[in-house]
């Protein structure tokens, strides 16, 4: 007990720690909130998910288009629990999803975005954005039939965009076609720059949620 009482004094003494936990075990919950309010924190629960079994598969997933579709095939067959951690990482997907739209529709129906929530609602409907392109980038990375055609009938989609369209086309497949480069960028951006932003984004989210409390009821 000694011992474990000089560590927290440390710590305490550093970084006020008692202050922090006596703010979050504080926080005022008004008695309107039901499970209804809790959707978006089980958004959160499936990133998280996404996040560590995502981890999880960059150990054997190889992002070159002649080995991506058998890297996938030899984690779901011959890695211990790879199918496992893969279908949860393709369900939890969805469920975050599903998950999102059920909280945005009751953010909206409840009023949650109105004065003085909007920069909140702003940053949700962004995090919104960043989860879908989430899913198509994500959905192109097994490089078989069904994710190369997608990431060409995607990636072409901006073409129709007057005056900048084609460049953005080339922008995202790396060239004036999908190949490795494509897959390359695809893989980067669902990897490392999609994360990094949705991090960035639910950090100012939750920030701006502490600061002004929950919203009210109807």
């Amino acid at each position: 007990m000694a011992n474990s009482s000089s560590v927290y004094d440390w710590f305490q003494e550093r970084l006020e720690i008692q202050d922090i936990t006596d703010d979050v075990t504080s926080k005022y919950v008004p008695p309107h909130v039901n499970i209804f309010y809790c959707l978006g924190g089980i958004t959160l629960v499936c990133f998280l998910i996404q996040f560590a079994t995502g981890f999880a598969m960059t150990f054997y997933y190889k992002p070159t288009v002649t080995q991506a579709y058998s890297s996938v095939s030899y984690l779901m067959t011959d890695v211990s629990f790879g199918w496992l951690i893969r279908a949860v990482h393709r369900w939890s997907a969805s469920m975050m999803v599903l998950m999102l739209i059920l909280h945005v529709f009751r953010v909206y129906l409840t009023g949650g975005f109105k004065r003085p929530r909007e920069l909140t609602w702003v940053t949700g409907v962004v995090m919104a954005v960043i989860t879908v392109a989430f899913g198509v980038t994500g959905y192109s990375l097994p490089w078989d039939q069904v994710g190369y055609w997608a990431v060409k009938i995607v990636s072409g989609v901006p073409a129709a965009i007057p005056i900048i369209g084609d460049f953005m086309v080339e922008l995202l497949r790396g060239g004036e076609s999908v190949g490795q480069s494509t897959l390359t960028r695809f893989y980067s951006l669902h990897t490392f720059v999609l994360p990094w932003s949705l991090a960035v984004f639910m950090l100012m989210h939750f920030l701006m949620i502490r600061k002004q409390g929950i919203s009210g009821p109807l």
